[in-house]
């Protein structure tokens, strides 16, 4: 299994690269289909060589005939196997940045808010690999996505337990290919998804998606769209609505898609318009904000969103100011005039704008402590120490009218 990304501005994200058995064989195909000549952040959900069989190929081709991966994200539970191993040196031969990561741990992608639910800090279940797979939801507008990998009962029930309805999402990946042991009642009932989709072959030696899976989506009246059946299910949402494309029609009523005619994996047929689904997730329900300890990643329904805060720069925090930083996203419809405005932390340190700095509708600002020379996404405050504290502080924004207009603490 695995799943492109593309954001906005053509940014990429690579979720997982398929089984072993192929090497990354169908997953290069499509990706050279599409011309995605560089893949920026690669996140490999967990090591199980039906998640990784790609890695090291994809590694190897986008390394020395594309142009380039910009970071791996790996939960950082390894696996004996040769194709575990083959990744690690693909990725030391290459020199690629790999980043172990956990809930609460920033991923910018531009235009996009991401956050990382899982896994938590400690692992799960005695370092289980499937129960501390790496979870994402993705937000665009009113839309969002959630991606669990293979998490099960327990990673599930701790989703639940921390985030509840803020899990929710217009579409799901079912966790572990369909597996009874996933995509739970409780999941379910908090995601409240308006599709589902299932990424497992027609001919699964596990009989993916298990009867049970299929049940409780059709209990709750949600579409499935199965790789098996389906194809390449292509979703594209434009921040209102979710538009689905498949190379092939096939039933989409849980207990009937396995009457759907067979596609083979790696099959070039185009897709096709087959739904539109409209989204009623907004951002307050969608904000994943935990509720045991865990990191806090702070929102507003406001125009202006704190998208991420990055306090603890790599390495010694005063030598590397410009890892250092604050993402702000304008939410709403119209552009922001930023003229004037300034940023402040708790202990009163103070950035202005400078004049004639916009905000399109959607796009992200970067507001790095260091110095650097302004661009249309980022923004530099000149600062000679740290200012934001790694322990927790408190971002506010005002307009140059002195009107607050977000005020957001971060643990």
């Amino acid at each position: 299994m695995s799943t492109l990304v593309v954001g906005p501005t053509n940014e990429t994200m690579l979720i997982d690269s398929g089984d072993f058995r192929t090497d990354g064989e169908y997953v290069l195909q499509y990706l050279k289909h599409h011309n995605i000549s560089r893949i920026d952040h690669f996140v490999v959900t967990h090591a199980d060589a039906d998640h990784i069989g790609g890695n090291a190929a994809i590694i190897d081709y986008y390394e020395t005939e594309g142009d380039g991966i910009g970071a791996i994200y790996d939960p950082g539970i390894a696996a004996s196997t040769q194709t575990y191993e083959a990744y690690l040196d693909a990725v030391e031969q290459h020199d690629v940045t790999l980043y172990e990561t956990r809930e609460g741990d920033p991923l910018p992608f531009e235009g996009v808010s991401v956050d990382v639910l899982g896994p938590p800090e400690p692992y799960l279940d005695n370092r289980d690999r499937n129960e501390n797979s790496i979870v994402l939801a993705l937000s665009y507008g009113e839309t969002r996505f959630l991606f669990t990998g293979d998490a099960e009962a327990d990673q599930e029930q701790y989703l639940v337990d921390t985030y509840d309805t803020a899990l929710s999402a217009t579409v799901l990946k079912a966790g572990h290919h369909g597996s009874g042991s996933s995509t739970g009642a409780a999941l379910l009932d908090a995601v409240g998804p308006k599709a589902v989709v299932i990424s497992s072959a027609n001919d699964s030696q596990y009989g993916h998606p298990h009867e049970e899976v299929l049940q409780h989506l059709a209990d709750r009246s949600i579409p499935a769209y199965w790789t098996a059946t389906h194809g390449n299910i292509v979703l594209a949402s434009d921040g209102a609505q979710v538009t689905v494309e498949t190379q092939q029609a096939a039933p989409t009523d849980p207990l009937s898609i396995r009457d759907g005619t067979p596609i083979e994996p790696g099959a070039t047929d185009p897709v096709a318009p087959r739904a539109t689904i409209n989204s009623d997730i907004n951002s307050s329900q969608a904000t994943a904000v935990a509720t045991d300890g865990g990191t806090e990643t702070a929102r507003t329904d406001d125009t202006l969103v704190l998208e991420d805060v990055h306090a603890d720069a790599a390495g010694d925090d005063r030598e590397n100011l410009n890892d250092e930083y604050v993402v702000f996203r304008n939410a709403g419809d119209d552009t922001l005039d930023l003229s004037g405005w300034t940023v402040t932390d708790a202990a009163d340190h103070t950035y202005t704008v400078p004049d004639g700095v916009t905000l399109a509708p959607n796009a992200t600002m970067t507001l790095h402590t260091g110095s650097g020379a302004d661009t249309d996404s980022d923004l530099y405050w000149g600062a000679g120490s740290p200012i934001w504290n790694n322990g927790g502080d408190t971002v506010i924004v005002t307009t140059a009218d002195g009107e607050e207009v977000l005020s957001e603490e971060y643990a």
